[in-house]
């Protein structure tokens, strides 16, 4: 598969938005999408995937002061296809087969590729991160309690 020549840099709302459906995707899920859209593009590593640890900040009530909460594995890798366009990824986790296809996706992005790539890996995967929020959102609502006061008729 040889992608075609690269439109426009595409903006970083845009790409910052791919890359984050990427880095959340599970790996399985990422995996099975790539598999079903065939063959990766000659390319050549500039980074070949590396694992290692990043620190993750947080902040009590999401305002107060911020503070170590602990480490996360996470998978950086860069690429650069024939053409000259360079891909980059950084994914949760110890997987370098998704940091690779995360990069490839990135790269093909950047090209007259992007429309097909978008409808057959980043759509089905922004479709199913919805549905799981959707789920997560529909059991933390059945747990909801509901508090409410019953008038006396003593007090007139």
């Amino acid at each position: 598969m040889s992608p075609s020549p690269a439109p426009e840099t595409p903006d970083t709302d845009a790409r910052r938005d791919w890359m984050s459906v990427l880095a959340k995707a599970p790996a399985a899920d990422l995996d099975a999408l790539w598999q079903a859209h065939g063959g990766a593009p000659a390319f050549t590593w500039l980074r070949a995937p590396e694992v290692g640890a990043v620190m993750v900040r947080g902040r009590a009530g999401a305002v107060g002061a911020a503070f170590n909460l602990g480490e996360m594995s996470v998978t950086r890798a860069s690429l650069r296809l024939e053409d000259g366009t360079v891909g980059h990824a950084y994914v949760q986790g110890r997987s370098r087969r998704k940091a690779e296809q995360a990069a490839l996706v990135d790269a093909l992005m950047q090209t007259g590729a992007a429309e097909t790539i978008s409808a057959a890996i980043l759509a089905p995967l922004k479709g199913a991160a919805a549905d799981r929020a959707e789920g997560r959102a529909a059991r933390a609502a059945a747990t909801k309690v509901e508090f409410f006061t019953m008038v006396r008729g003593e007090n007139k």
